[in-house]
């Protein structure tokens, strides 16, 4: 069966930080068809990789973690910005 990856690299001052808020939700995968990691490269990259059994279980994890980073980086810069 073909498997499925997709990787994102985000550069941001906040890397280390949105890492840390999205380390929680890694152990508890909810589609047992897709396997999700995250890693940092330096102080300033987050990695993060998707691998999935079919395009429909891709899609679903690169929405529900594309949307937590957005949301992490979006937090942090409002604490920052206080």
């Amino acid at each position: 069966m073909a498997r499925h990856v997709a990787v994102f690299r985000f550069r941001s001052d906040h890397a280390k930080k949105i890492y840390d808020a999205l380390q929680p939700e890694l152990p508890d995968e909810v589609n047992p068809r897709s396997t999700t990691r995250c890693a940092l490269e330096g102080m300033d990259t987050l990695v993060l990789t998707v691998d999935a059994q079919d395009t429909a279980s891709l899609r679903a994890a690169l929405n529900m973690y594309l949307r937590l980073v957005n949301v992490a980086d979006e937090v942090v810069s409002l604490v920052e910005k206080n």
